[in-house]
């Protein structure tokens, strides 16, 4: 018998000089006829958990604006939106902006969380949807001087109070967005001291409402980022200026939610990493600012957008375009990011998770597009580790 330590019991001398030089050339995940197996368990359909909340999958609903509320309450049409969006897989559902007081809407058909009716009206959403197996989710913002616009499908133009807007703007400086936009008022310390009590109001009726995450909208030229950007800050007191002046706003916003927001539930926080105008907030600037959250401790991840804050911009749209940007911040940052960006095709977003690009992938467009757009993935990535609504089980058969 041969005295080689993997000859088990098969005797070498019975075998052919070609018998013992033959390697098998199948790769790891090939069968015997050489057919490459996709991972039952895709990365995409991994659960995730930040603090105490648990999520079923990496897919995120990204807060998208309806433009379908009045005097800021939700309605059935929100009801239906978010809940088919919890029946169709999304691990993360997340309601639009949702604003802290009535000046700080995008349009007059924006929703609001500045009084109870608002709260009850969305509490009922953040049941249904938790009872669907999803997170429910929250964004709160404020839009400062991008306030007070049309609806897309009518035009976004600015509406004057004779239109049904309002002309009481506030912004980090009195700056326009655009021209022929209205002119905001620059915040007075008191005005700030005002804003960030909303916003602290907001999170606590966010709390009541039962929703488990929340996210700061921080991005896409308004408020906070507003304060970010020295296109738009040109201050010269505590809050502009220098770097540290300018994330001042965004570090007070983040506190008086963190008081109000339970140390067991995540806060997330919207930020567009890049003006991509010259002169303008940076992605190495982003980078900087998730370094300093990811060392307070009190944020949990980056929602990595961009633009939003200048007319000016140059964006290059494609699809993934700001997968790059999730990509830096959370390698040289350390934190956790979710990609979002024109990301519409399964295969993208699991390679997006599955190469350690980003922690979450964020749909807007594909999920208002489709809502099951989660359960349609899992049958293309040939996932076995993804249970289906009992009611639509019927349909898994595609």
């Amino acid at each position: 018998m041969s005295d080689r330590p993997d000859a088990g019991s098969h005797d070498a001398a019975t075998r052919s000089p070609q018998q013992e030089t033959l390697v098998d050339s199948r790769s790891g995940g090939e069968n015997a006829r050489r057919i490459l197996r996709r991972d039952p368990n895709p990365h995409l359909f991994r659960p995730v958990q930040f603090r105490s909340v648990k999520a079923r999958n990496r897919i995120m609903l990204s807060p998208m604006c309806q433009y379908s509320g009045h005097d800021g309450l939700s309605n059935d049409w929100h009801f239906v939106h978010l809940g088919a969006r919890a029946t169709g897989g999304a691990g993360w559902v997340f309601t639009e902006a949702v604003h802290v007081e009535p000046r700080g809407r995008i349009t007059p058909h924006c929703l609001g969380l500045w009084n109870n009716e608002q709260r009850d009206r969305l509490a009922r959403i953040a049941a249904f949807v938790e009872q669907q197996g999803a997170v429910p989710g929250i964004q709160l913002g404020h839009a400062g001087r991008k306030a007070s616009v049309g609806r897309p499908w009518e035009g976004s133009h600015p509406l004057r109070p004779e239109q049904g807007g309002w002309d009481d703007l506030v912004s980090a400086s009195a700056l326009p967005y655009a021209r022929g936009w209205q002119v905001p008022a620059a915040m007075t310390p008191s005005q700030i001291d005002a804003s960030l009590e909303s916003l602290k109001a907001s999170t606590r009726r966010a709390r009541e409402a039962g929703f488990k995450a929340l996210e700061l909208h921080g991005a896409h030229g308004y408020l906070i980022h507003q304060f970010l950007s020295p296109l738009s800050n040109r201050r010269e007191d505590a809050y502009g200026g220098s770097f540290e002046h300018r994330i001042r706003f965004l570090l007070e916003s983040i506190g008086v939610v963190r008081e109000e927001w339970p140390d067991e539930l995540p806060l997330f926080l919207r930020l567009s990493c890049t003006d991509w105008v010259e002169g303008g907030w940076t992605l190495d600037d982003s980078v900087h600012l998730a370094a300093r959250l990811r060392q307070q401790g009190q944020v949990d991840l980056i929602d990595c957008s961009s633009g939003g804050n200048d007319p000016r911009q140059q964006i290059p749209i494609h699809p993934g375009y700001q997968i790059p940007l999730a990509q830096r911040v959370r390698q040289e940052s350390g934190m956790a990011t979710g990609a979002v960006g024109l990301i519409h095709s399964p295969d993208l977003a699991e390679a997006v998770i599955a190469n350690g690009q980003a922690d979450l992938v964020v749909l807007g467009r594909a999920l208002l597009a489709d809502p099951a757009w989660p359960l349609r993935a899992a049958a293309m990535l040939k996932a076995e580790n993804v249970a289906w609504p009992p009611q639509y089980e019927r349909s898994n058969i595609f």
